[in-house]
Parts: C-alpha cells; sequence; structure tokens
C-alpha cells in the first residue's frame, strides 16, 4: 500500500441535483410565473388572475364618439390598387361614403410598399403622393405596413383603416371601435359605423 503524501489535497465530488430536488423545482415556479405574468396571468391568494385591457372611455356606447369629421383614414397599400382598378377618386368616394369631410392618410411603410413592388404600381405610387393626403413617418423597423397600421389604431384610435385584405381586415376587427373602410359595389363601404349614410347596405 503506498503511502500518502500529506501535501496533496484531493478533489471533493460535487453532488448532482436531482429533478425532485426542492432547489430545481423553485427555480421551476418562478419561471413559469414569470411566463405566466408575461402573458398577463398572474396569481392573487393562490387564483389565477388574468390582466384585462382597460376599456378605452370613448368606448362607453356602442361606437367609438372619438371619431368625428374631417375623419381620418389610414389607407392600405392594396386599397390603392383597388381604387384604380374601380376607377374610384379616393377623396371625393369618401366624401360620398361618410357624407362628410375626409383626410387620407399614408404611412411611410405604404409608400415603401409601393416602391417595392415596382414599376406595374407607379400610378398607385404617384397617386399615394397627392398633396392632399396627409403623410405619417415611421419611427419602427422594418416596412411592413400592416404591422404599422395595427399598432398605430391600438394607440389611437381615432383612424378609420381602409384595406381590401382580408388577413388585415380580420386583425383590425379584434379591436373594438376601429371601423374598416372597404370597396362594395364599386363604391365605398363601411363597417361599425352606422353614422355612414352613403355606404351601401346589406339586403
Amino acid at each position: 500500500r503506498m503511502p500518502r503524501n500529506k501535501g496533496v489535497v484531493y478533489a471533493q465530488t460535487r453532488k448532482r441535483i436531482t429533478p425532485n430536488d426542492p432547489r430545481t423545482r423553485t427555480a421551476q415556479k418562478k419561471k413559469e410565473e414569470k411566463e405566466k405574468a408575461e402573458k398577463g396571468i398572474v396569481r392573487y391568494n393562490g387564483e389565477v388572475v388574468k390582466r384585462k385591457e382597460k376599456p378605452k372611455a370613448e368606448l362607453f356606447f356602442t361606437h367609438n364618439t372619438s371619431l368625428g369629421p374631417p375623419y381620418q383614414v389610414l389607407l392600405d397599400t392594396n386599397f390603392i390598387n383597388f381604387s384604380i382598378q374601380n376607377k374610384l377618386e379616393i377623396v371625393s368616394s369618401m366624401m360620398d361614403c361618410l357624407y362628410a369631410k375626409c383626410i387620407p392618410i399614408i404611412t411611410d411603410c405604404v409608400i415603401a410598399e409601393l416602391e417595392k413592388l415596382g414599376p406595374r404600381f407607379r400610378i398607385a405610387l404617384r397617386l399615394a403622393r397627392d398633396p392632399r393626403f396627409e403623410r405619417l413617418k415611421c419611427t419602427h423597423k422594418g416596412t411592413y405596413a400592416d404591422d404599422c397600421l395595427v399598432n398605430r389604431v391600438e394607440m389611437h384610435r381615432c383612424y378609420i383603416v381602409a384595406t381590401c385584405d382580408k388577413d388585415l381586415k380580420r386583425r383590425i376587427r379584434k379591436i373594438p371601435g376601429v371601423p374598416i373602410m372597404y370597396i362594395k359595389s364599386h363604391k365605398y363601404s363601411i363597417e361599425r359605423m352606422p353614422e355612414a349614410y352613403g355606404a351601401p347596405r346589406d339586403g
């Protein structure tokens, strides 16, 4: 048997933490609570409580009372294209639909999308640069117009969104109090806005 050297220090083996260790379960529980908090689900006295968005004051009635003439209308890329195909002059057709003054609004994202589409959409791009249209600057990253329009109406519910895109319309419908303008029977129509007397009616 070899004698041990007194000067040699032997490393100690660390104990392995098992999945059933209380320290592991505590860390996992904290992680789950953090994820739930991010999703808007929290615990209060042991009960699950979901956070709900505070309703806007102007949405106390059935429709958005903060909307009024002159109406501010956010234009989507395909709305401009379909207006050209249906030979609709944007400003006058909006006024025929709402019987009030309307201000078409173009965001930087919509202009960027039209520029990317190439020479086929040069007429739509020229129309989007009409001096009667108000221009909104975008400070976010990327040029995806749908996300830009949805974010704007979520923050400020004083706009009407003009679009013929089914996916965008579905996203806007989830936001209460935001009317959607679209093209129907070669005219502009609008949903969630009963005072639009010039819009075509169903039935």
